[in-house]
């Protein structure tokens, strides 16, 4: 069989970001036979038309976008919305002939936020996913209050629930990217 490869994209630019940690959890998580990279939006410009040329930024970014089978999204909720980090890489990626990077492939989300951690921003996320033509797992969902304890002092995730939680999403995504690629 071959490696599914998944791109994890973090909308928190942030060094000690909770949602960047709930990727590298996942990165610990993985089903057998499948990688994920996370991708370093940290000096991807926002998009602009009058761009003559692609910044080396981008263009590291759209060949990991290009790499990828599927992806983890690692959405935070800033004013009840999607991190503008995250949207950008997608408004960068949407901008390709047909779509190609991310048309008919599968995603998943989780999210560490505030009170329902991250649910809001999680559901307008999927309604971009419609126009991009993304294929979002259903369940399970991984919204993670980041104030309820679950990240210990050091950063790290320290809740065996949100850890299967997430190992369960990650399985539900291997067989979404499957069907995908059929």
């Amino acid at each position: 069989m071959t490696e599914i490869r998944l791109l994890g994209i973090c909308g928190s630019l942030r060094k000690a970001s909770h949602n960047m940690t709930l990727l590298k959890t996942a990165q610990q998580l993985l089903p057998e036979g499948v990688s994920l990279q996370i991708a370093d939006l940290t000096e991807v410009p926002f998009f602009s038309a009058d761009l003559a040329t692609k910044p080396a930024a981008v263009v590291v970014l759209l060949e990991a976008f290009q790499q990828a089978d599927g992806f983890v999204f690692a959405c935070p909720e800033y004013n009840y919305s999607i991190a503008p980090a995250l949207k950008n890489a997608l408004d960068w990626a949407s901008r390709e002939p047909d779509n190609r990077l991310l048309a008919g492939k599968a995603a998943a989300i989780m999210g560490a936020g505030g009170g329902m951690g991250t649910s809001r921003a999680q559901y307008h996320l999927r309604q971009v996913g419609v126009f991009l033509d993304l294929h979002f797992v259903n369940k399970p969902e991984v919204f993670v209050n980041a104030f309820s304890g679950v990240f210990a002092a050091d950063g790290s995730l320290q809740d065996d629930k949100i850890r299967a939680n997430i190992q369960a999403q990650l399985i539900a995504l291997q067989a979404l990217v499957t069907q995908c690629k059929k």
